[in-house]
C-alpha cells in the first residue's frame, strides 16, 4: 500500500490550494469546479497529495481551536527558521518558536491562514529520502 492523499474539509478549498501552491510549491493536480470542490495538491516529491474540499453536508472542523499536536501536516524543511519566517510573511501564524527535541530534530509549528496546523521539521537523522 501507498498513501495517495490525506483530505481536509476547509471553508475555501480553492484559496487554500492556491496558498499551498504559491507558498509551499505544491502542484495542483486536480481542481473540481463543483461541490465538494476537491483540490488535490502534490508535494515536492510528487508522490503524496493533500486534498482540500468543502462538502456542504458536513461542518468544517475548528482547526484553530485544536491543539496542533493533535493534528498537523508535517513538512520536511531544510531551513526551518527561514521557511517559518517566509510562511508567516505569507499569512501563516506562528504557534510558538523554533525548538529542538531530545532527538535533535528542529521543529516549528504554525497555522495556515485557515487555522490548519503545519509543522516544519528538519530531522537530525532523516527518516525519508
Amino acid at each position: 500500500m501507498k498513501i495517495e492523499h490525506v483530505a481536509f474539509q476547509v471553508p475555501e478549498p480553492a484559496a487554500a490550494a492556491r496558498w499551498y501552491a504559491d507558498t509551499l510549491g505544491f502542484t495542483i493536480r486536480r481542481a473540481e469546479p463543483e461541490p465538494p470542490f476537491g483540490h488535490f495538491l502534490a508535494d515536492g516529491s510528487g508522490t503524496v497529495m493533500l486534498e482540500f474540499y468543502n462538502n456542504p453536508r458536513l461542518p468544517v472542523p475548528d482547526y484553530a481551536a485544536m491543539d496542533p499536536v493533535l493534528l498537523h501536516v508535517a513538512l520536511a524543511a531544510a531551513d526551518v527558521r527561514g521557511t517559518r519566517e517566509r510562511l508567516i510573511a505569507a499569512g501563516a501564524r506562528a504557534e510558538g518558536d523554533v525548538s529542538v527535541n531530545p532527538g535533535g530534530d528542529e521543529l516549528a509549528m504554525l497555522r495556515d491562514p485557515w487555522g490548519l496546523p503545519i509543522q516544519l521539521v528538519r530531522r537530525k537523522d532523516p527518516m525519508i529520502p
